[in-house]
């Protein structure tokens, strides 16, 4: 940046003026940056209390799309499933005799795992992390530190940023199906040992995936159960499975190499989560300019 005035003083005048000049405006942004910080501390809030666990609960619908593949519900309450009926048409999972469906149901029963969604935890986790900053900095810190405000403004960004990815749920920021199987005690009866259901959140939409599995080794199959009701549907003239984008790979689950039989995905637009992360999205954006404004009047900006 440059300056120049008239009449004419000496260079050295010239820059004590100037950065005078600076000094007061990074004065007067670093009191307007204080009023930032109770809007976000509203907003963060309001992201808060949209995860929160309520007395209702959100209750989704789950439906697979032109096809009797899948259908049930399941009630999210905070970041946990409490309730959860799903009723499975596959070829792959011949229902109990009887039935016209094979029944997955979350289990009532008081000694039961329970069914925790592991990214809205991590959500609620870094939201309340950013409230920590914020009352740090408004209460604790020194608001006149222009380096202490710069850099309690990255740790929100950061932190909002982290959440915000969080609830789009790419694969970058979640870990894959193979990894931490869900506890099959949480249904009632329990998940059959050939079955993976993996719940996550996918673009503020509840995800479920769910995957009938077979044992890459022929001789364990015969051991194990995992394929003989499978086999046995074929041979009674059952339909083939259909084709899939896993249909050729080889996973590692539950220390065992199989693979994908068969597969559905169904989303389910989950509302609260959804204006969650319009909110995280805002808020992130606006710690982006407070930062940049920041940065300008320090200096550091290039």
């Amino acid at each position: 940046m440059s300056a120049a005035v008239w009449p004419p003083i000496s260079p050295d005048q010239l820059a004590h003026q100037v950065s005078a000049a600076q000094d007061r405006e990074l004065e007067w942004l670093l009191v307007q940056l204080q009023d930032t910080l109770h809007s976000l501390k509203a907003g963060l809030e309001e992201c808060a209390a949209l995860l929160a666990p309520n007395e209702n609960g959100s209750t989704l619908v789950l439906t697979s799309v032109r096809s009797e593949s899948l259908k049930g519900l399941v009630t999210r309450v905070g970041t946990r499933i409490v309730k959860g009926n799903i009723k499975l048409r596959l070829a792959s999972l011949p229902p109990p005799r009887g039935c016209s469906s094979y029944d997955i149901a979350i289990s009532a029963a008081p000694q039961a795992p329970t069914l925790v969604i592991e990214q809205l935890t991590s959500v609620r986790t870094l939201i309340n992390a950013c409230l920590d900053v914020i009352d740090v900095t408004t209460w604790t810190g020194d608001a006149k530190n222009a380096n202490f405000i710069s850099g309690q403004f990255q740790l929100l960004y950061d932190n909002i940023q982290e959440a915000r990815q969080a609830l789009k749920g790419y694969s970058d920021v979640q870990r894959p199906w193979t990894e931490n199987p869900i506890d099959e005690q949480i249904f009632d009866p329990p998940l059959p040992r050939n079955v993976s259901f993996h719940l996550s959140i996918f673009d503020a939409a509840l995800l479920l995936e769910i995957r009938t599995l077979e044992l890459c080794n022929p001789a364990e199959e015969s051991h194990s159960g995992f394929d003989i009701r499978g086999r046995l549907a074929m041979a009674l003239g059952g339909t083939r499975p259909p084709i899939h984008d896993e249909v050729d790979r080889v996973f590692n689950y539950r220390d065992q190499e199989v693979r994908v039989k068969e597969k559905i995905r169904v989303e389910s637009q989950d509302p609260a989560l959804i204006s969650a992360m319009a909110k995280l999205n805002a808020l992130e954006h606006s710690v982006g300019l407070s930062r940049k404004a920041l940065d300008i009047v320090m200096g550091k900006e290039e």
